[in-house]
């Protein structure tokens, strides 16, 4: 419990000389701050904020993570802040660039390896001790994954979903073959009580608004 209130004090000494030397005002810079992790966005100058925060944390002991430091302009490239990537993307319907944010590759990659888990060969809990985890991990990464562009995300989730039960189904019931007769779509998210993804209601948070 030590780390992330160290991390809260140190990044508000941060926070506080962000503001009392002026970088939002110099170089139209936001903080934008989680624990330990920062973005800062800059209209203009990201070299030299980077160079003064790098001086600023040598100062009180600390040591910015090299490998994920690094200038990029958002309009042109993306970048991975708290599971989301941000930055230019087209729009499937009319083909147009945009700015905005979806799911990162590794957070995807991350509920698939949860699904994975839950549904190794080795489970043997009963089907409704199953359906119930499974559907606990879809809903809480469902829920955080609300805002922008999520619905290729939450697609393709669903599907890897469809795909794991329906061969750990197979696999439990002896089924020859794919399975997709004995264990078509519509019941797995429908009577077998698996939720999807993709159906999971989207709930902005309130502070996106504020």
């Amino acid at each position: 419990m030590a780390s992330p209130l160290l991390a809260n004090i140190y990044m508000h000494r941060f926070i506080k000389a962000f503001r009392t030397y002026g970088l939002d005002r110099r170089y139209g810079a936001v903080l934008v701050t989680y624990a330990d992790d920062f973005v800062v966005l800059c209209r203009h100058g990201a070299g030299e904020v980077v160079e003064t925060t790098r001086r600023w944390m040598a100062s009180i002991g600390l040591v910015l993570n090299e490998h994920k430091t690094r200038v990029c302009n958002a309009r042109c490239e993306s970048f991975d802040f708290l599971s989301y990537t941000f930055g230019p993307m087209y729009s499937p319907r009319t083909g147009g660039r945009y700015n905005g944010a979806q799911p990162s590759k590794m957070a995807v990659a991350c509920i698939r390896e949860t699904i994975r888990q839950q549904l190794r060969p080795g489970n043997q809990a009963p089907w409704e001790e199953v359906a119930r985890d499974l559907n606990r991990a879809v809903r809480g990464w469902a829920a955080y994954f609300c805002y922008g562009s999520v619905a290729k995300a939450r697609h393709s989730v669903a599907l890897h979903l469809y795909s794991t039960v329906r061969r750990f189904l197979r696999r439990r019931h002896k089924v020859a073959g794919s399975g997709y007769r004995q264990f078509p779509i519509q019941d797995v998210f429908g009577k077998l009580g698996v939720l999807s993804p993709a159906s999971c209601r989207r709930r902005i948070p309130a502070h996106v608004f504020t």
